[in-house]
């Protein structure tokens, strides 16, 4: 063979030299094709919101935030039941910090730690289902009313944060009662087990309202009938007053978590307050932000939600006990309203408002904190 032709054929050392280059360039711009990126890490497919697929990993992040949130703050649930229900061992550490403290102790030095947990596993029984399908609720809801980042609106946000909220405590709210039931009690020889306690919220009956007219019985015979005072609606004493706390509670906390998000994502500030995005990141979702900020965000949610609906919570839980206290006569929310303002005047509303800022700025913050986390874990 000539040697131009063998000079042409063969490479020379520097083309040789360059090859490796060449080959690693390929390499490196093979790498950046999707489709071989999921071939060494796959990516998870995003599922559509309405499939059963995306829903049962909403609420399956959604309990996890809310039994964890709940566990955190336990004691301090208990003591709020205590302050909020009148209970009269300790009406007289309402309304200092000092008496949250001595409170927790006394309950400590009386039963141990498992006094500060009395009724948990109730409400681990109701947290799970309620922040299931309140976060599930929400997803849905916000999907249907928010189809597009053009209808991102306030208005929308509570909307949807407030339906989801009803809808959630719909489910749930007779283990709610249960719940309140076993932690409002305090003497030790009158424990009641949960069989015992359901089975006493089932049979009580409340006396019959007082009238004067001689069609009384007549009238009285027939509200029982169409609206019966014992069996299954004692687990929902205390329903109505829920429902409108709800709206405002639910809404303005996802409201303000979301705002608070948005805000915290600004571009002046987001290089300190989000995460980068990740090669899987779903690109429709914006920056993760980071742990401390996430926590921020739910926790000025609590703080503002908890303040809306105060007076609400605390009429609710006077209802709920209504047949623990007193006569066991059912009072609806004016009759509850008026007997609160009769006893402590408008400061009544806001007994243990204290305690419950401090339980559910860190309880909101860790809930929105482990759903947002538990949908990464969770591929949505």
């Amino acid at each position: 063979m000539p040697s131009a032709l063998l000079n042409h054929a063969l490479p020379t050392p520097a083309i040789l030299k360059d090859k490796p280059r060449e080959m690693d360039g390929r390499r490196k711009e093979v790498t950046v094709c999707p489709t071989d990126q999921e071939a060494v890490a796959p990516k998870r497919q995003k599922p559509h919101k309405q499939s059963f697929d995306y829903i049962w990993r909403t609420g399956m992040a959604g309990g996890m935030a809310g039994c964890a949130a709940k566990t955190v703050v336990a004691p301090l649930d208990r003591v709020k039941i205590l302050f909020q229900a009148s209970s009269p061992q300790f009406a007289k550490y309402t309304g200092s910090w000092f008496g949250v403290a001595t409170a927790i102790k006394d309950i400590y030095h009386e039963d141990g730690s498992r006094g500060l947990f009395r009724g948990h596993s109730a409400t681990l029984l109701r947290i799970f289902p309620y922040a299931a399908i309140k976060f599930l609720a929400y997803e849905q809801i916000r999907a249907v009313i928010i189809h597009d980042p053009k209808h991102e609106t306030p208005i929308r946000r509570l909307v949807s944060g407030s339906l989801a909220g009803v809808t959630s405590v719909f489910f749930t709210y007779p283990l709610e009662v249960i719940r309140v039931r076993l932690a409002f009690e305090t003497k030790r020889d009158s424990r009641s087990s949960l069989s015992q306690i359901c089975r006493r919220i089932y049979k009580e009956v409340p006396p019959a309202p007082r009238t004067t007219t001689a069609s009384a019985p007549v009238v009285v015979s027939a509200i029982q009938t169409v609206a019966p005072r014992s069996g299954l609606s004692n687990f929902y004493r205390g329903f109505s007053a829920t429902f409108l706390g709800m709206l405002p509670y639910a809404g303005m906390s996802f409201l303000t978590h979301d705002t608070a998000g948005d805000l915290l994502r600004h571009p002046a500030i987001s290089r300190y307050t989000t995460l980068p995005k990740t090669n899987n990141f779903p690109t429709n979702k914006p920056s993760p932000l980071r742990s401390w900020a996430e926590l921020f965000a739910g926790g000025i949610a609590g703080l503002v939600s908890q303040t809306s609906a105060y007076p609400l919570e605390v009429i609710r839980r006077r209802m709920q006990v209504g047949g623990a206290v007193g006569d066991g006569h059912r009072l609806n929310i004016s009759e509850t309203a008026r007997m609160i303002a009769r006893e402590k005047g408008f400061k009544g509303f806001f007994v243990g408002l204290t305690i419950g800022y401090v339980k559910v700025i860190p309880m909101v913050a860790v809930s929105f904190y482990v759903y947002e986390r538990g949908k990464t874990w969770l591929g949505i």
